[in-house]
């Protein structure tokens, strides 16, 4: 009998079949963590990137939009109500600023999501538990022989080279 891989399993594995394979599975274990590791940065880095841009845009719309936006709205509204052309023109920045405070809100909702990201610390913790249960890790002990009695391998051995 024998693994799909080739290799026999069982009690025809010898110590060092076993070894290279708990290396093998350890080193694909650490691999994947660290897969899963950056892609949770990622991620994570992502939203940051959003927040940034969405505060930057708020600001930019924030400072170049008044002078231009102002002086359009402000003579829209005194066309269209004939109101004082001073409230026209302070209703057109209170616009402005509504748009702003949007932008800015949008960039609060992501960076707080960045912010909740558990992502390195999940891949950490998982880390520590995986060191943990190896460092814990003990063979199993061999059954005690009494000792007049010589393990059946050994008596094999014996009579066939005698």
């Amino acid at each position: 009998m024998s693994a799909p891989d080739g290799s026999p399993v069982g009690a025809e594995r010898s110590i060092g079949q076993l070894f290279a394979s708990a290396t093998t599975e350890m080193s694909a274990l650490v691999h994947d963590e660290i897969a899963l590791a950056k892609a949770q940065l990622k991620q994570d880095v992502k939203r940051g990137a959003v927040s940034g841009g969405a505060f930057s845009i708020a600001g930019a719309v924030l400072v170049f939009s008044l002078p231009m936006l102002n002086f359009a709205l402000a003579y829209g509204i005194r066309t269209w109500s004939g109101w004082n052309l001073a409230v026209c023109f302070l209703l057109s920045f209170a616009a402005n600023v509504l748009v702003a405070g949007f932008l800015a809100l949008i960039g609060t909702v992501f960076a707080k999501k960045a912010k909740k990201g558990q992502g390195p610390q999940k891949v950490a913790a998982s880390m520590k538990e995986t060191a943990g249960v190896l460092q814990n890790a003990k063979p199993h002990p061999r059954p005690e022989l009494p000792e007049d009695r010589t393990p059946a391998a050994i008596e094999a051995v014996a009579r066939s080279s005698s």
